[in-house]
């Protein structure tokens, strides 16, 4: 059995209103499928749901511009694999790596995007019914199995 950390993460930034859910989850997954430092890196396997945060309308309010970014979010666990990893190193390894995907794919939004471990709990109640299910491609069976029993 492999040794591995399960983290639950919140990622949330803004997008360019162009931008697509399901490409942005996927750019998600594929990014945390190795974290750390060149050479130095391990596995890990990103399993959740994104979803839009839009800001509500309400009633006689006009509707976000079509330039207005975009707010989008992902709930979910985090699994790294090898001992000697904490849930503080995990997330920093992972808010890096999210950081320069999102801003190479998507260019400078303004800010980086927001990363960071909550509690489990709130995975299982936060999560939007409409949100699309995201999983990193690849990664190591025992990665996925550990993962899983979290959903």
């Amino acid at each position: 059995m492999l040794d591995s950390l399960i983290v639950p993460l919140f990622v949330t930034t803004d997008l360019p209103p162009e931008a697509e859910l399901a490409e942005f989850g996927e750019l998600l997954a594929a990014t945390t499928r190795v974290l750390g430092d060149e050479g130095a890196g391990y596995d890990a396997f990103l399993a959740g749901r994104v979803f839009w945060l839009d800001r509500p309308v309400l009633p006689k309010q006009r509707p976000a511009a079509l330039t207005e970014l975009r707010f989008a979010g992902m709930l979910g666990y985090l699994a790294a694999s090898g001992p000697g990893h904490d849930s503080r190193e995990v997330v920093a390894d992972a808010r890096r790596a999210i950081g320069r995907a999102v801003t190479g794919r998507y260019g400078d939004v303004g800010v980086p995007p927001a990363v960071f471990a909550i509690r489990d709990q709130d995975v299982r109640e936060r999560t939007p019914d409409t949100a699309l299910y995201v999983d990193t491609t690849g990664a190591a069976a025992e990665l996925v199995s550990a993962a899983r029993t979290y959903l």
